[in-house]
């Protein structure tokens, strides 16, 4: 079969020939159909410091996918050749404590697709049955291959409560992106997404936020004023991984208020703590999503009439992973999908 792969240590992917998946008794074999690219992949393919501590080559690379179940394992009795689906993209030990307590995404051993195994950007990929989702009939397929960081979006997005609250989103990748249309549709009063590029603020405002922002030039407490709001920002989610945005974000919440971390900062950020300890705020590491009550709530809500497609902005043949990646990491982009249909 035909796979993306890092077949070697050092920047770069090769699309190559390689061997067809075995599967084992419990597994799934997937005939892939889309792929989204993620900024995992982007680290991988440039070999960042962070890549070159973490993979080893040769890997097929890629976690985010939609395809079409062609072979499954003898044990397998609840899905079935032909099922269209997705996979969780973090495959857990299943004998920890946290497994065990049904907490499978706090497992300290779970291994990356993509990362740690070899992952979906190929014409087959095998995982266990239990990282397995069905899609619901009605789910687009381009939004079914990106429901791993549309799971990101609502393990975020619904951290903390959101009814009736004022949001702040710091970041608009796609992920921000989707978390920005997941906390309008859950009852948000007022979402406020900073962004420095313009694109990508012009694509927050059609996810539906009600105001967007340049930080560079825009006092977020000027924008408070605007909106009517009197005591801060009751949500905050962080998508940026960005020493100013996170201060500034803190600096702009509300007493009481809660902030999710999904963004990864590259550099150590020191923190004003008698801001949070006054203020009373709560901060929350995120981490992919909850398996799988998160993907049963991106379900409900696509089933409902929440429409994240304006956060997909780029489509490529597979073959054309090179001008796909130079996309994704372009910054004028939001969700870039690969086609694996004519490899």
């Amino acid at each position: 079969m035909r796979a993306l792969a890092k077949t070697h240590a050092g920047p770069g992917l090769e699309l190559c020939d390689v061997p067809v998946p075995l599967i084992g008794i419990n597994d799934v074999r997937i005939k892939v159909r889309k792929t989204g690219i993620c900024g995992t992949d982007l680290h991988i393919e440039a070999w960042d410091p962070w890549a070159r501590r973490t993979i080893h080559p040769p890997l097929i690379v890629g976690h985010e996918f939609v395809g079409e179940i062609v072979e499954v394992g003898s044990n397998v009795t609840d899905f079935h050749p032909g099922d269209i689906v997705s996979g969780e993209g973090h495959v857990v030990c299943g004998r920890c404590r946290h497994c065990l307590a049904g907490r499978r995404h706090l497992c300290a051993k779970s291994i990356g697709l993509g990362v740690g195994r070899d992952g979906a950007f190929a014409e087959y990929v095998v995982l266990p049955m239990t990282n397995i989702w069905h899609h619901w009939d009605g789910v687009p397929e381009d939004v079914a291959a990106i429901f791993d960081p549309f799971g990101n979006a609502v393990h975020t997005a619904l951290a903390f409560e959101v009814l009736g609250e004022d949001v702040l989103v710091t970041g608009a990748g796609p992920i921000g992106l989707m978390a920005t249309a997941v906390a309008k549709f859950a009852g948000a009063r007022h979402v406020v997404v900073s962004e420095p590029n313009a694109y990508r603020r012009e694509l927050a405002s059609r996810m539906g936020a009600t105001r967007t922002v340049d930080p560079t030039t825009e006092d977020l407490h000027a924008v408070q004023h605007e909106l009517g709001m009197v005591e801060g920002f009751d949500v905050v989610m962080e998508m940026s991984g960005n020493r100013a945005a996170i201060r500034g974000a803190i600096d702009n919440m509300a007493h009481g208020a809660g902030m999710a971390l999904l963004g990864i900062p590259t550099d150590e950020i020191a923190l004003d703590l008698t801001q949070i300890v006054f203020k009373m705020l709560t901060l929350k590491g995120i981490y992919g999503r909850e398996m799988y009550e998160t993907w049963y709530k991106m379900s409900v809500m696509v089933q409902s009439g929440l429409d994240i497609s304006p956060a997909i902005t780029h489509r490529f043949p597979a073959a054309e992973f090179e001008a796909a990646f130079a996309a994704a990491r372009s910054g004028d982009a939001g969700k870039v999908i690969m086609d694996w249909g004519d490899t």
